[in-house]
This record gives C-alpha cells, structure tokens and sequence, in this order.
C-alpha cells in the first residue's frame, strides 16, 4: 500500500452535508481512516458464488464483504420474490460483523456501476443510516486509478451500529397495485426486452406491471459506468416525472435489487423521496391474480 495515505481527520465529508457518491481519489485519502468502512458487494445474479470468489481474489484493502443472497436478502417463501428484503434484526447483526458503528461513513462498491452496491445503500438507509455512499466506477475505477488490491481479509472488527428511523419510502405488493391508475408512476429499471415480455432469462412470467414506464437503471450511467452528473439526470428523470413529484414515484426491477439504483440515482439528481417496491416483479408474478401487461406502453426517456 503506498506510503502516502495517511490517517484521515474529520474534514468537509464528516462535518457537511453526507455524500452518496464517493470518488476513487475521495476514497483513497480516506483508506486507513478508521471512521470509514468499505464493503464489496460485487455478485453476479447467474453465479452466487462469483461474488465472493472475486472478493477472495482480490478486493480494496480493509473492505468486508457482503453478499446479496446471504446477507442483502432474506428467507424465500415462494410468494415474497427472489431477494426478500432480509429482517431488520439480521441486518443490524451484519452491520455490526462488518465493524459498522452509527457515525460511520460506510462506503460499498461492486464491479457494475452500483447495480448491486446500491441495494446495500438502499438498506442501510431503511436501518436509518445517513452517511453511506457508492464508490462511482466501483472496482474496475478503483483498480485502474489505484492499482491497489488485496486478498487479506481485514481484521475482525465488531461494529456497535443500532437502527434508527428509516430514511426510505417502501411499497408493498398491495399498495402498488392499490396505486394502478393513479397519479403515481411505476418505473420499471429493467432492460426493455424485459420490461416488453419479448425475453425473460430469470423470472417463470415474462412482461410488466400495467401502466409501468420503462427506464433501465444502465440509463442513469455514463459508458465508463460511472454515474451521470446530478445536472444531466435531474434533466432525465423530469422528463421522465413531468408534473409528478419525486414521492410519487414506485420504482421496481425483477427483484427489488437493481431498482434500489434508480433510486440512489434520483436521490444524487436532487429528487429525494421516490419509494422502492421491494418485491418487484418476482413477489408480482407469484400471485397469478395481479394483472400483467406485455409489449410497449410508454418508454421512460433518459
């Protein structure tokens, strides 16, 4: 590790306003801060396993991990979709394996753009945490810029973290299906082809949820898979919104996973306060009474 980092002191990022989206350079400066903790939540949603064994290769030294199965989800029941969001009591337990302590600032990062560190951003504010953050660029960012990796595990370190207040809106499978027809938008962070019905690779039911709009959550990266400036995306989702508010958004995926980007994403634009429908399109389908509509109703510009 270079001899230039150096223990951080509270600065700007510990005494302002949090930030969600931490730089390499940002996160480098801060690598042997102990107030900081880092969490690899790299997965791949075809290999279970992948995430860990890449974590095992190499990973940004002191970083934990944290799987999307094991720890980011909870028990399956066939009716509650793929990645049920785990209990609270079992989050906080994790939080505090990982040596998370309430005035952390805890960063996480995968090797997608945040498609999946975001469900761990997402989570830690339902415990009611503040100062959490994605690393823009994630693993292959770091890497490049840093060149810096280890296959160490980081000292055991056990964390004091207890919940707080929930900073999320979260919507069950009842109230979107309350809300169909209504002023509230449904954005579905699928691929198109998905969204269509023409191709389902994970799911038994392919199609959408009626009414849904179309914005895949890869439409709120730049092509290095870093995120957009906030500018460029508040412009991309207003068209999006129109004259709806950001709390009148639902957002959805196939399992409540990567919709916790879009979310992250509104959030950076500016537009806090849109709610995740955590079952998503696995809890929808499982339940063969709830509607379901196929093919182009309205794609989401962005």
């Amino acid at each position: 590790m270079s001899s230039r980092l150096q223990k951080g002191s509270a600065d700007t990022m510990n005494s302002g306003e949090p930030r969600i989206l931490i730089s390499v350079n940002q996160l480098r400066e801060r690598l042997l801060d102990p107030g900081w903790r880092i969490i690899d939540v790299r997965h791949d949603l075809f290999d279970i396993t992948a995430g860990r064994k890449a974590f095992e290769a190499g990973h940004i030294p002191g970083a934990v991990f944290a799987g999307i199965d094991t720890d980011l989800s909870g028990r399956k029941n066939g009716n509650n979709g793929r990645h049920p969001l785990p209990p609270r009591d079992a989050l906080v337990e994790a939080f505090r394996r990982w040596g998370i302590n309430n005035d952390m600032q805890v960063v996480a990062y995968d090797a997608q753009g945040g498609q999946f560190a975001s469900r761990l951003w997402w989570l830690a504010r339902w415990l009611g945490h503040e100062r959490v953050g994605l690393l823009d660029g994630g693993w292959p960012a770091w890497l490049a810029q840093t060149k810096l990796s280890s296959s160490e595990p980081a000292p055991p370190t056990r964390g004091n973290f207890n919940a707080g207040a929930s900073r999320v809106s979260l919507k069950s499978a009842d109230q979107v299906l309350q809300s169909l027809g209504t002023d509230r938008m449904v954005l579905d962070a699928r691929t198109a082809e998905r969204y269509r019905g023409e191709q389902e690779p994970i799911d038994p039911i392919a199609g959408h949820i009626p009414g849904a709009h179309n914005r895949p959550w890869q439409q709120n990266l730049n092509p290095d898979q870093t995120f957009k400036s906030p500018q460029l995306l508040r412009s991309e989702f207003q068209r999006v919104l129109g004259t709806r508010n950001a709390e009148q958004i639902t957002h959805q995926c196939g399992s409540g996973v990567t919709a916790c980007h879009s979310v992250f994403a509104m959030e950076l634009a500016g537009l806090p306060g849109s709610a995740l429908y955590g079952g998503s399109w696995s809890e929808w389908i499982a339940d063969r009474s709830r509607p379901i509509a196929t093919g182009e109703e309205k794609a989401a510009e962005g």
